[in-house]
């Protein structure tokens, strides 16, 4: 036998049927919220070039793709992202329809990444994209749609951070130190390793007044309060106009009644190539990592010679079971409810039989012999199956309710 053939790859994943029945239910009820609220659902590729997620803009880094060749040489990769894709396919195939494009998308990406909690390569996603408005309502509506989304999911506690990254590019461009360190400065702040930070700005020649507002950015977070304090750190253009953008985002949501699950972090610094204004991610006590995130992107599109505006988020299927589980709200498999078992003469009566209880919504299962199992009774008992249909060879049924004492 192979020595790899029993065993699935570093970050592949399987879900069993427990978790598999949870998984869908999940689908289901993010598919409905997402069509309800205006979203048309799309499909995109498994297979995509390479070059779609090597632009500027790009969100995942080359290293992150697991990449084959077609038959021509050409670089094709698994799809590590679905939003690029929708990119792609807004930017192809749905220009000329009339704008605000709303999207959704449930499916799996995938990604070289090192295995840890959390960290599949597989990884099962479902979100929204509003393409097409600038305005802050659609930051708004995406961030309401994470929200509701939770909330549907039945998560007992969670909290929506909402940054700018528009604040950090306004701080950091008075620095005027190049895209590397701009980057460097950016990675220690997004993982708040503040002793790293320190000593990177000691080493830089800006002023001392400049290094002290960029060390305070990673405490730049709580409740709305804390934006007063953000505002009088700096006069730059670009950091009282994403102040003054996450007021007004703010302002909307406390009309829509979520006021009370967000938070504000302006030390939340992601990819600022990808990114270009409001930014945030869902956080539950259960986990260390987010189980959303999302922001707005308008310079994406326009990588595909479509210069629309577009804001969106994308929910990680696995980290919401994982949550669901340590709050004790997965659900059970619901049981057989009727086992039906038959003699061979009796076949297509009990096949008809069955085929009308399946109808109706119930669970029917057929009993078949085999050298291991003979004993439909017996069978019945042990997987909890309160009810048994019996054909005789005469085509008589015989119906048994097993007692809930015994299956107990």
């Amino acid at each position: 036998m192979s020595r790899w053939k029993r065993y699935l790859p570093a970050g592949g994943q399987d879900y069993l049927m427990d978790e598999c029945y949870n998984k869908l239910l999940v689908q289901d009820k993010l598919r409905k919220l997402f069509y309800l609220s205006g979203y048309d659902e799309v499909e995109t590729s498994l297979l995509e070039y390479m070059d779609v997620f090597t632009g500027v803009k790009a969100s995942i880094e080359q290293e992150q793709m697991i990449k084959l060749f077609d038959s021509d040489g050409r670089i094709l990769v698994l799809r590590p992202d679905i939003t690029m894709s929708i990119a792609r396919i807004a930017a192809t195939k749905l220009r000329t329809l009339t704008l605000p494009l709303r999207i959704s998308y449930i499916g799996n990406v995938y990604r070289n990444q090192k295995t840890q909690s959390g960290k599949q390569s597989e990884i099962a996603q479902a979100g929204i994209e509003l393409l097409g408005v600038s305005e802050p309502e659609a930051d708004a509506e995406v961030i309401a749609t994470a929200v509701m989304s939770l909330i549907d999911l039945n998560l007992k506690e969670f909290q929506i951070d909402i940054g700018q990254v528009e604040f950090f590019k306004g701080m950091i461009a008075q620095a005027e130190m190049g895209e590397e360190w701009e980057e460097e400065i950016r990675t220690l702040i997004d993982q708040k390793n503040m002793l790293e930070l320190e000593l990177t700005l000691k080493e830089s020649k800006i002023s001392d007044q400049l290094k002290n507002i960029i060390y305070d950015l990673p405490k730049l977070y709580g409740d709305s309060d804390m934006l007063k304090k953000a505002a009088k750190m700096s006069s730059n253009i670009k950091c009282t106009s994403a102040i003054e953008n996450i007021r007004e985002v703010y302002s909307i949501l406390k009309d829509f009644g979520f006021a009370k699950y967000l938070t504000f972090d302006l030390g939340m610094v992601q990819s600022f190539n990808f990114y270009t204004g409001i930014i945030f991610r869902g956080i539950t006590s259960e986990l260390g990592y987010p189980i959303c995130g999302g922001g707005r992107y308008d310079r994406l599109v326009n990588e595909f010679g479509y210069d629309i505006p577009a804001t969106g988020f994308a929910i990680g299927m696995k980290r919401i079971l994982m949550v669901l589980e340590r709050q004790k709200n997965l659900y059970n498999i619901p049981n057989i409810d009727v086992l039906v078992a038959y003699e061979k003469n009796s076949r297509q009566k009990a096949y008809l039989m069955m085929n009308e209880l399946r109808s109706d919504g119930f669970r029917a299962e057929a009993f078949i012999l085999s050298n291991q199992e003979t004993d439909y009774y017996a069978y019945a008992i042990r997987k909890n199956i309160p009810k048994v249909i019996y054909f005789n060879s005469n085509g008589i049924q015989k119906i048994t309710h097993i007692n809930e004492e015994v299956c107990k």
